[in-house]
């Protein structure tokens, strides 16, 4: 990266590698779900990735568990975190992948709209109509009633909302707080959300894990190691540019996710799939472009 390039051009190319790694973890979560129970690669992932984050806070002289991780809006947070983390992943390894991220890409649009029904922030017709159109996006990745619809595929619809109100709920988060520390609670959640699952997976919790080989361990790692470089850049990015010149580059997420899941995993997205992505995303990018338009006026 050019040393004397401008804070938004460095923060989308952060945001860009964020969305890679990202991809990537989805991947090897897919992968990792063919050897292990998803509750356990879930749970083996968020442990292990809070605890690098703790070692990573002790490094920085900072507290683990501060007193501001049981306050009000930090437990509303996490309640939402769990959700999110939850029926995301489960969508990942039951449902296809390159459909998954699709509806995961509706975020902003539920965030936006929560951000006006909830903290009264003003949203003019022109982008309730984006949100409007966004949502027909989903149906039409979904097709609810129609042949090849799965039902399954309402958790990443569950994933995506819980996403949603876990950044609607981080406007309250107390800003002390640093990245390390989110890490080690957003992290956690995680690993508390593969918990749940294991402990209504046949067996329960001691009958449905069981000890990794090398492959599944390699790609537990592979997983927890691309969710966290992914965490880093996008906290990086997120406080390094303008938010509305970063932000549109969550959407390249989408295309990583594509070409893994055709070239690697073998799906192949129809056109009703690849139509309702692209108006999503066209969606979301033209709230962002309203966004800023209403701030210079």
């Amino acid at each position: 990266m050019v040393s004397g390039a401008s804070p938004n051009l460095k923060g989308a190319a952060l945001m860009t590698a964020a969305m890679a790694g990202f991809a990537v973890e989805d991947l090897f979560i897919k992968k990792a779900a063919l050897h292990l129970p998803v509750g356990q690669v879930m749970a083996m992932m968020g442990f292990g990735g809070a605890l690098i984050f703790v070692l990573m806070t002790l490094a920085a002289r900072e507290q683990v568990f501060p007193a501001a991780f049981v306050s009000r809006a930090m437990l509303i947070r996490s309640g939402f975190e769990v959700a999110g983390r939850l029926f995301y992943s489960l969508a990942i390894a039951l449902t296809p992948m390159a459909t998954t991220v699709a509806i995961l890409q509706a975020t902003p649009l539920v965030v936006l709209a929560g951000a006006a029904l909830l903290f009264g922030e003003k949203v003019g017709w022109r982008r309730w109509s984006a949100v409007l159109v966004g949502f027909l996006g989903v149906m039409i990745v979904l097709r609810p009633g129609v042949e090849g619809f799965s039902v399954m595929s309402l958790l990443a619809v569950a994933g995506m909302a819980g996403f949603a109100g876990r950044d609607l709920a981080t406007r309250a988060a107390p800003k002390s707080l640093s990245n390390r520390q989110l890490g080690i609670l957003g992290f956690s959640m995680l690993g508390t959300a593969g918990l749940i699952v294991l402990a209504f997976s046949e067996g329960g919790l001691s009958g449905a894990a069981h000890l990794p080989d090398t492959t599944a361990a390699g790609l537990v790692l592979g997983a927890t190691v691309f969710g966290l470089l992914g965490y880093n850049a996008l906290t990086s990015a997120m406080r390094m540019g303008e938010v509305s010149a970063v932000t549109p580059f969550r959407y390249t997420r989408l295309v990583f996710a594509m070409i893994l899941a055709m070239l690697i995993l073998h799906e192949r997205p129809d056109q009703w799939t690849l139509i309702g992505s692209a108006i999503i995303v066209c969606s979301g990018l033209y709230t962002l472009v309203r966004a800023r338009k209403s701030r210079v006026t």
